[in-house]
């Protein structure tokens, strides 16, 4: 077999990945898919229509996910989430932070960025204070806390730590079946739920919640596949090009920005090089800021107060921590990592949920001290 042109074939991916993120932010500006927006429509006003579009698209993530797994097209146990540890006190935990901190910082990782391309300076604050915090609870202090305490309780399976290879194994059944019969199932039920929603049948709604899971779909076809090296001619080892974290990744953005930084502080080091995550920071940042333009909605937009600055600093230190410890953010463990089923996905997006009701519930009672 002819060894694959390694450069060429890297940067294939990351051109791929930020045309997809670029997607991505030019969509999410352009439907207004928030997933703090879905929670806040449903506490605040009973509305469920933005809540059915994120379920949308983990249903359409969750469906093709488990397709592509039974295919071969992508290997759940090689995978960010394909570990064998259920780390459910980091998830829980780390989720909570995250979900309230998202409240208080007017939008999670993905938002932010969105904001940022449209014209936010108070989501650049956000997305420079969340970056420094979470690469401090990947490397520095946070981090020292973080492996000493709640990462230290942990569930070790024999397999992935994800309901389908634990089905699997309890009925005997190969995991690629079990995955693919999971996914069409809950895939189906979530999607089947979201669509019967009153007024929901929209053009809009389809394409915001059916649009953003295509596309975490189609970053886990670069990375899973795509980039997929099953022997590198230099190492000879296996390798998924353009990732941090050595493995099939698809969207995320607490680390990503993180790295994103490190990668624009330190950029005459050699050894920072572009990666996945790093490319679709850049691509939702432009792709909101193009739609933005586009439809001339862009708009500067600053601080109104000092308890907004201290609001929105005090959210993007729980969106670092929490997004690093829970391992993900609303995108990247509430979608991506839903669609493998992770035990670890699961409890974080619950987390994230309870977290973010909590800072509207907080939100409430402030107002009402203050009347």
């Amino acid at each position: 077999m002819q060894n694959p042109d390694i450069s060429a074939l890297g940067t294939l991916v990351l051109s791929a990945a930020f045309f997809l993120s670029l997607l991505f932010g030019a969509l999410v500006q352009r439907t207004h898919f928030c997933t703090m927006g879905a929670v806040s429509d449903v506490v605040n006003m009973g509305d469920w229509t933005r809540m059915r579009q994120w379920g949308l698209a983990i249903g359409v993530a969750m469906i093709g996910f488990s397709v592509m797994a039974f295919m071969g097209v992508i290997d759940p146990t090689k995978t960010i989430q394909g570990g064998n540890r259920w780390l459910w006190l980091s998830s829980a935990i780390g989720g909570a932070l995250f979900g309230f901190g998202m409240v208080l910082a007017s939008g999670c990782g993905s938002k932010t960025l969105v904001r940022v391309g449209g014209g936010s300076l108070k989501s650049l604050v956000v997305m420079l204070v969340m970056g420094f915090t979470a690469f401090a609870t990947m490397k520095g202090i946070t981090a020292v806390v973080r492996v000493a305490t709640v990462d230290q309780v942990a569930v070790d399976f024999a397999g992935t730590a994800n309901l389908p290879y634990i089905a699997a194994r309890a009925l005997g059944y190969s995991p690629a079946l079990v995955t693919l019969v999971l996914g069409l199932v809950i895939g189906t039920a979530v999607i089947v739920w979201a669509v019967r929603g009153q007024d929901f049948l929209r053009l809009e709604n389809l394409i915001a919640g059916a649009g953003v899971g295509g596309i975490v779909l189609g970053m886990w076809w670069v990375s899973g596949h795509l980039g997929h090296v099953a022997e590198h001619p230099e190492t000879l080892e296996e390798v998924f090009l353009a990732t941090n974290s050595g493995r099939a990744e698809a969207m995320s953005f607490v680390a990503p920005v993180a790295y994103a930084l490190d990668w624009l502080m330190f950029f005459s080091d050699k050894s920072k090089v572009l990666t996945l995550g790093v490319v679709s920071v850049f691509g939702v940042i432009a792709g909101s800021a193009v739609m933005a333009l586009t439809t001339r909605t862009f708009r500067w937009e600053g601080f109104g107060s000092t308890e907004d600055v201290a609001n929105h600093l005090v959210g993007a230190t729980l969106m670092g921590v929490g997004g690093v410890t829970a391992m993900g953010c609303t995108i990247g463990q509430g979608l991506t990592g839903l669609s493998t089923l992770g035990l670890n996905s699961l409890v974080a997006f619950a987390a994230i949920l309870v977290g973010a009701v909590a800072a509207f519930k907080y939100q409430m009672w402030r107002l009402e001290r203050m009347v």
